[in-house]
């Protein structure tokens, strides 16, 4: 007896709901970019105070030359530059080269810096690093994002402040002040460093990106502070925007020294 054969069932083709969200995404309209509540030129205005006020701006972390801010950087995560200062001095006089540090060895390292948090893993970092400018870089600290990210101990902020600070490239390290700023200020509103320094760096008017790095920190540290900011002493107080500010009137707009003396609390 034959077989029966059946054909099989006629399959109706229907339209995915990948496709049918597809179409729907494709006739809305692309978001739009979070707007801030400045002007170009209350913008330009801003870094132009700034600039008045400390024309060569300095970083408070004691070094000598790109390796020793590069160290320096690398140990003041989550420490005081004070505290990084007075644990460095010594240090970076018997070792201020790759080759001098790596010689030490990281247990005289950890000698050195014990005052520091985290002094153990800082160690051991900068022990590595050293001996990887000495054995892959000729003992010469990297120019590029690239090389230096690829240190033992360095990440984008870290990179970012000696390309600027040692090589003068317009990059914008985003600490925690800088962190707060962005939001407070409304200037580059974000949840994360990357964002606020993405939103910086597309409203900063290029002649001001060298130096606003240091503007912002100094800014944060020394008159817009985290728990109180000090806005009778702000040169922006009539443009900020921000929602805790008690004061409209600026303070008189003159030339500082390039970096305050730091006090022994004041916050890294």
């Amino acid at each position: 007896m034959a077989e029966k054969i059946v054909a099989p069932p006629r399959l109706v083709k229907r339209k995915s709901s990948d496709a049918s969200s597809q179409a729907q995404t494709a006739q809305r309209p692309p978001a739009r970019r979070r707007r801030i509540p400045y002007t170009r030129a209350e913008i330009a205005e801003i870094f132009r105070r700034f600039a008045v006020q400390r024309p060569e701006p300095k970083g408070e972390l004691e070094h000598s030359n790109p390796f020793t801010l590069l160290v320096a950087v690398v140990l003041s995560a989550q420490a005081t530059d004070v505290g990084v200062n007075k644990a460095t001095r010594e240090l970076f006089q018997i070792a201020d080269t790759p080759r001098k540090m790596a010689a030490l060895g990281e247990d005289t390292i950890r000698g050195h810096i014990r005052t520091i948090g985290l002094y153990r893993n800082k160690a051991r970092n900068v022990a590595a690093l050293a001996r990887t400018l000495v054995e892959q870089h000729g003992g010469e600290v990297p120019r590029d994002r690239a090389g230096l990210e690829a240190l033992p101990g360095v990440g984008r902020k870290t990179a970012s402040v000696v390309l600027n600070s040692a090589f003068g490239e317009d990059t914008l390290a985003v600490d925690t002040h800088i962190l707060r700023l962005g939001n407070r200020l409304k200037l580059a509103p974000g949840k994360t460093p990357e964002a606020v320094e993405a939103g910086l760096l597309k409203v900063i008017p290029k002649p001001y990106l060298r130096h606003a790095h240091h503007w912002l920190i100094l800014h944060g540290r020394y008159v817009c502070k985290a728990r109180k900011p000090d806005c009778e002493a702000c040169v922006i107080a009539d443009l900020c925007k921000a929602d805790v500010k008690t004061s409209d009137v600026p303070a008189p707009l003159r030339e500082l020294p390039p970096s305050p003396l730091p006090e022994p609390t004041a916050s890294g």
